[in-house]
This record gives structure tokens, C-alpha cells and sequence, in this order.
């Protein structure tokens, strides 16, 4: 089965997305403003979320007049996309070998934030993806650039360091959220999948983790816990150090946080990349 690594994953962690959905929000705020500018949707435009998360942009779209439709693989995050934006038809599967276009009309604009890098074969994801796709439809989305990124490091690394085996770094041609860090192997993705004018804009965006006031460092603490590494060190580091080593970690990992706090906020940049394209038709 295609993506069945990710099917799993994002089951488990599309629950920690919705439950923390603000913290979110808060901190990726930015590349969804940067996706919709990039998208140029109008009223009664035709719209196709690709791994629309719990919907953020999907709420954007039908707040602009547009028609959304989203796809996503997490069950947790397609039911609070529903609630969400009741307006919008929300499909749970796979966008790599689902029907997307399932009799309906097909699409003016395809949009995505983060969620286009997680295919096992993205030739033929953004294959199937352009097929849903109307003449001239414009591809507009974000993903994480290689190179430092602290999105991935800033505290991450501190607990990665108390765990016996810590998560292998990510192999940038595997699925995961650096698998669309390299540009040329975008380009080589989308026009290997048919799409033209393939543009990519290097996007710095400051993920700011301050929600009502606060510093951002229980909200970043919170992100952290939540991801593959975290998940990792609540099952592992509580049985081996017992609840009172554990908090003695999460401790030692709010002062880690602290430390990179900017005007007494944390904050810091998010490297990626804005990608268009076109479908030829």
C-alpha cells in the first residue's frame, strides 16, 4: 500500500495537531499567508488542499468566495477540518492514488502547506495531483528548504541527546518534511510529473510561538513533545529515568528553550521555499 509508513504515522500524530491545533496555527502562520499570495484565488475558484491538515487554508479559501475541497491522510485532522469549515468537502486518503477529481469539475488552483513531501513516489502523487487539475489550473505551495532550519533544531536536538537511540537524521530523498528541501530535485519532480513553469522563492518566515502574551516556550515545549522525537522520549524516558528524571528533562529542555528567546519571545526564523507551477493542459 502507497504511504502506509505515513497512513500510520499521521494517526497517531494528526491527534497531537488537532488537540494543539493554536500552537500551530501560531507558529506556521506566516506560510499560509505566503501560499494564498502565491495561489492568486478569486471568488468561485475551484480550489484542492493537498494535505489539508485540520484547515487552515481551506477556511482561508471559502472565507476569499472560493470552492475548497481537501485531501488529507489523517483521520483526526480530516474530522476537525469538517468541523472546522463545514462549507468545504474534506476527503480522507491519499492524494498520490486517490480519484481526486471523483466526477466533479476539476480545479483551478492546487494548494498546500507542508503537505506535498510526505509521498512515497512523488512523480506520480504530483501525477495524479495534475490530472484533477484544469488547463492552466496554477500549483502554489510551501515547503521547508534544506540547509539549518531551526524549526527542526532549536530544542529538538537537546532531547534527541537523552534518548538511547535517537530518530536517524532524515534522508532528504525519503518521504518526511525535508524531502522537498533540494530545489533541483523539485523542479526535476514536477516537470518528471508533467507541470511547467516550475518557479521556486526562498521564504523566511518567522515562527513565532508566543500565543496571548506568553514567552512561546510552554507552546514550543509543547511542539516538541508532539513530533516524531518527543513521541519517542515520552514513551522511553519515563520508564528508564522514572516521572522524576522525566520532568528533570522537560526542565532542562525549558531552559534550553528560554535561552533562545528574542525580546523575551520565542522566535526564529522558517526557512522554505514558495514552488508554482502550471498545468499545461
Amino acid at each position: 500500500m502507497a504511504n502506509e509508513e505515513q497512513q500510520q504515522s499521521w494517526a497517531t500524530q494528526g491527534v497531537d495537531w488537532v488537540d494543539h491545533a493554536a500552537i500551530f496555527e501560531a507558529a506556521l502562520a506566516p506560510f499560509a499567508d505566503a501560499v494564498l499570495q502565491a495561489a492568486d484565488i478569486g471568488s468561485d475558484t475551484r480550489v484542492l488542499d493537498i494535505g489539508c491538515g485540520s484547515g487552515t487554508l481551506l477556511q482561508r479559501a471559502a472565507g476569499i468566495g472560493a470552492v475548497p475541497v481537501g485531501v488529507d491522510i489523517s483521520q483526526p485532522m480530516v474530522v476537525a477540518a469538517r468541523r472546522r469549515v463545514p462549507e468545504a468537502t474534506v476527503v480522507l486518503g491519499d492524494a498520490q492514488t486517490l480519484d481526486l477529481r471523483a466526477g466533479n469539475a476539476a480545479f483551478d488552483r492546487v494548494i498546500s502547506r507542508f503537505g506535498v513531501m510526505f509521498f512515497d513516489d512523488p512523480v506520480a502523487a504530483f501525477t495524479n495531483i495534475r490530472r484533477a487539475a484544469a488547463p492552466g489550473a496554477r500549483l502554489a505551495f510551501v515547503c521547508w528548504r534544506e540547509g539549518d532550519n531551526p524549526m527542526f533544531s532549536v530544542g529538538v536536538d537537546m532531547l534527541a541527546a537523552q534518548l538511547e537511540s535517537p530518530p536517524a537524521a532524515a534522508d532528504p530523498t525519503e518521504p518526511g518534511p525535508l524531502a522537498f528541501g533540494n530545489a533541483e530535485r523539485v523542479r526535476t519532480i514536477l516537470a518528471d510529473a508533467g507541470w511547467a513553469d516550475v518557479e521556486l522563492a526562498a521564504f523566511d518566515g518567522v515562527c513565532n510561538f508566543s500565543i496571548d502574551g506568553s514567552d512561546g516556550v510552554e507552546e514550543r515545549l509543547t511542539m516538541i513533545l508532539s513530533n516524531r522525537t518527543g513521541q519517542q522520549a515520552r514513551t522511553e524516558l519515563p520508564a528508564r529515568l522514572g516521572e522524576d528524571g522525566w520532568a528533570a528533562v522537560v526542565d532542562k529542555l525549558r531552559d534550553e528553550l528560554r535561552r533562545h528567546r528574542v525580546d523575551g519571545v520565542l522566535k526564529f526564523p522558517g526557512h522554505t521555499w514558495v514552488v508554482t507551477a502550471t498545468n499545461p493542459g
